[in-house]
């Protein structure tokens, strides 16, 4: 399972002579440093294990949910370090799904949806697991909400930003059986109407600044996506580690916090872009291009 909340969305194209970590990266326009340079190798070495003995990915999928609840379990119990601990194990099993997932082609439907839906389900439980050790379940609420926010923002700004260059945006399959159904309707109602609100908000903001194709390209910038990607749910959880194994539980609700808060200035700069009498520079080069 990759370190984002939503299912993979763009698979890497398997070339010629690439590395299969090359082949098993999901293609994205930019990357979570963290992730890609310490869990993403950690998750290959259990790739390159797992691979032989066709381990269906679904399976490292549910291993890394049941290690989040468990981690989630013992935090609630006190055990601080041990929760810090699971949590990487948690992310590195995260990593090896989606992984494993690509480079023995076997991405399916059901994985996709449970992929996302388990990440949630897991954070709630972490959420509630740092309320209670810490007393300050309304705290713990409100940074749950800003971490759904910002890893759902995380999901969306690629999703915009690709469309807005023309690239192709795969969108989330139908399911076919029992089971994949039930997983797409649950998607449909957490994720869908958050999708669809930031969508037009951002459709809103570019009308009313009656955006041109350089405008929107600049709102669309690959600046933001870059700052937005480090917020990362491999990322997150290594903070909540650290924290935990600090000692200081509170401190990472309100690093998440901090994180929401981020947005707003990186919303400001966006429009401070698309107003910018500049040409957006990917404009100027598509005009090169095309003469």
């Amino acid at each position: 399972m990759e370190d984002t909340s939503r299912p993979p969305d763009f698979v890497a194209l398997a070339q010629p002579g690439t590395s299969l970590l090359e082949r098993s990266r999901k293609d994205t326009p930019t990357r979570e440093y963290l992730c890609e340079y310490v869990f993403r190798p950690l998750a290959h070495l259990l790739v390159l294990v797992l691979l032989p003995l066709r381990v269906p990915p679904v399976l490292v999928l549910l291993a890394g949910t049941a290690t989040g609840l468990g981690a989630a379990l013992v935090l609630g119990r006190g055990d601080l370090l041990l929760a810090a601990l699971l949590l990487q194990a948690k992310t590195i099993l995260d990593n090896a799904d989606g992984q494993l997932a690509r480079a023995s082609g076997r991405v399916t439907v059901v994985g996709r949806y449970l992929d996302s839906e388990s990440d949630l389900l897991v954070n709630a439980g972490l959420f509630v697991a740092l309320g209670h050790v810490t007393g300050q379940y309304l705290l713990a609420l409100v940074a749950f909400g800003a971490l759904t926010l910002v890893l759902s923002t995380d999901f969306n700004l690629e999703v915009l930003y690709r469309r807005e260059r023309g690239e192709h945006v795969e969108p989330m399959p139908g399911g076919s059986g029992t089971l994949a159904r039930v997983l797409a309707r649950v998607y449909a109602l957490v994720y869908e109407p958050h999708d669809r609100l930031l969508e037009r908000v951002v459709e809103w903001r570019l009308g009313r600044l009656r955006a041109d194709r350089s405008a929107r390209l600049a709102y669309h910038d690959r600046s933001t996506l870059a700052v937005v990607a480090q917020l990362g749910l491999s990322t997150q959880l290594a903070a909540l580690g650290g924290c935990l194994a600090l000692g200081r539980p509170q401190a990472y609700l309100w690093l998440v916090l901090g994180c929401g808060l981020l947005l707003i200035p990186l919303a400001l700069r966006r429009e401070r872009l698309a107003r910018s009498d500049e040409p957006f520079p990917e404009l100027a080069l598509d005009e090169r291009r095309s003469a």
